[in-house]
């Protein structure tokens, strides 16, 4: 077991590492520190506003599927890392249920759809400044990778470890 997430880990050092040479540039980090938690929360915020007609469960459903697979995920790769994601999910999922009362579903979709598309633009604009390609599109799971880059950051800055 304890092999296990020693690879793991390592894994996700190779992906850090990987990920980092395509965002070197100062502005292209900070376009990123903000946009992939925005783009994270759109993407959550979508699943949310799927209807879940016929059964027991309500709005969010699906949001909260995809959080657990996501964050089971992260879990495995790093628990310090999968910690902090579940918190950053947590804090999404009670945003997200507020903000679906407030502004029902039409609304939070829309608002959603608002924000991923300009957080996209964000991304790219990002990526032409610093002259390279986004890192998913070579691999699909840099879309994972994305956010627990930023949180890594954070986490350098307060001196902790993944």
């Amino acid at each position: 077991m304890r092999h296990d997430r020693e690879q793991a880990r390592r894994r996700l050092s190779q992906w850090f590492d990987s990920y980092s040479a395509d965002h070197r540039n100062t502005i292209n980090q900070w376009f990123h520190v903000f946009c992939v938690p925005l783009i994270l929360w759109a993407a959550v915020a979508l699943l949310w506003c799927i209807p879940v007609p016929g059964t027991l469960f309500g709005p969010g459903a699906f949001a909260a599927l995809a959080m657990f697979l996501t964050w089971s995920f992260y879990y495995r790769h790093s628990r310090p890392l999968g910690f902090g994601m579940l918190a950053v999910f947590v804090a999404f999922a009670w945003g997200t249920r507020w903000l679906h009362l407030m502004l029902g579903t039409a609304n939070l979709a829309w608002l959603a759809l608002a924000v991923f598309a300009l957080a996209w633009v964000g991304q790219f604009i990002g990526h032409h400044i610093e002259g390279r390609r986004p890192s998913f599109l070579t691999d699909l799971t840099y879309l994972l990778i994305g956010p627990v880059w930023v949180l890594n950051k954070l986490y350098r800055k307060l001196g902790w470890k993944y």
